[in-house]
């Protein structure tokens, strides 16, 4: 008589496995998103207005973790932090089971626990979370500190990025020089006299004034100026153009750059030079 196999346990580990994967990509794709949102709302750009790629946001996290020795020290502080939450709400929701040995009673600590769990608020919340199956709960509260600590990680991180690229001496965006056809920008200066402002008879503006008569006189980098005025690129995407002015050594904390939105031009007249430095000044 043939006995039946026992049941294989690979479908299982399998669906296991794709499920773990599937989460993992949502908290990845959470960070990217989180980091991409500060890092570009520092310049006071939206990141939805960017239609970047979906993958970026599943790059960029890789920075956030492991960018360098303050991120990866970060991520190890961040791990400790989540355990520790998850397993003090845990704590919090589980109804307590007292056994008192002796006169541990009085003791300073159990007083405490005892008024802890007996408090209004944490038994509204256990009687929330009792509305839910255990392993569900458990799962909820995993998933609500995870999605926290790392929307504060990426947040961070996320700035902490924007404004060392905002600073000339730590920025790692490219020194940018745009050359474009006159009469197609309110702003800039002719190659051979970079003295004189562009005549505005021809142009309309809404806004501020007192922003466009700044950047007139601002719109050329300059080493020799202290501190020095570069201009560098943010991002050129969907036929767009971001470029900054570079913040001074030290900033406050709630200064931002300038930031020039330029559309590209459809007759391929404009040229857009990168560099990773500044040039050197001419001796001549």
């Amino acid at each position: 008589m043939s006995q039946t196999p026992p049941p294989s346990n690979e479908p299982q580990i399998l669906g296991t496995l794709v499920s773990l994967l599937g989460v993992l990509a949502a908290f990845l794709y959470f960070t990217g998103w989180i980091y991409r949102w500060a890092y570009f709302s520092f310049f006071q750009v939206e990141v939805t207005t960017l239609d970047l790629p979906l993958e970026s946001f599943f790059i960029v996290p890789f920075q956030v973790f492991l960018g360098n020795f303050g991120a990866i020290s970060h991520t190890i502080l961040a791990v400790v932090v989540t355990g520790f939450l998850v397993q003090l709400t845990l704590w919090l929701l589980t109804p307590p089971r007292w056994k008192i040995i002796g006169n541990s009673q009085n003791w300073p600590s159990v007083g405490y626990t005892q008024k802890i769990h007996r408090s209004w608020i944490v038994k509204n919340l256990r009687s929330l979370a009792n509305l839910a199956p255990q392993p569900l709960r458990d799962e909820v509260v995993i998933v609500f500190w995870v999605l926290i600590v790392l929307f504060w990680l990426a947040r961070w991180q996320g700035i902490a990025d924007a404004r060392r690229d905002a600073v000339n001496n730590t920025s790692s965006l490219p020194v940018v020089t745009l050359v474009t056809p006159k009469d197609q920008l309110a702003l800039g200066r002719k190659p051979n006299d970079l003295l004189t402002n562009l005549p505005l008879e021809d142009f309309r503006i809404i806004g501020d004034p007192g922003l466009l008569e700044n950047l007139r006189r601002r719109e050329i980098t300059d080493t020799t100026t202290n501190p020095p005025r570069v201009w560098r690129l943010l991002i050129e995407r969907d036929g767009w153009i971001y470029l900054f002015q570079t913040l001074p050594p030290n900033p406050a904390s709630n200064e931002r750059p300038y930031v020039l939105v330029i559309r590209e031009s459809n007759g391929g007249d404009q040229l857009l030079i990168l560099s990773p430095e500044t040039s050197l000044p001419r001796l001549d």
